[in-house]
């Protein structure tokens, strides 16, 4: 059985993850997260998805690192015609969004 390196529980289950050449052990995702996962600077939050990077920083999200200072960045979601969103005033102007 491994051991954690984080918890320290042995676990029959547990994985590896190797990161930079480096082995890691862990029993959890949570405690892979806790370990490995970046620290956004501006809110503290472990940054589990794909985040933003800005000047070396890695930000949970463009908010936080526009917050931060960071101006230039911009989300990168990608919406097709049948999902745009339409407030009312487009609806008043006859505009569907489709």
């Amino acid at each position: 059985m491994a051991t954690c390196e984080v918890c320290e529980n042995e676990y029959d289950k547990a994985f590896e993850v190797v990161v930079a050449g480096k082995h890691h052990t862990f029993d959890s995702f949570e405690c892979a997260i806790h370990a490995l996962a970046p620290v956004c600077p501006h809110c503290n939050c472990r940054i589990v998805g794909h985040g933003v990077e800005a000047d070396g920083q890695i930000y949970c999200c463009v908010h936080c690192a526009r917050t931060a200072g960071k101006t230039q960045l911009k989300d990168r979601v990608h919406r097709p015609n049948s999902a745009k969103r339409v407030g009312p005033r487009a609806r008043e102007r006859g505009r569907t969004g489709a």
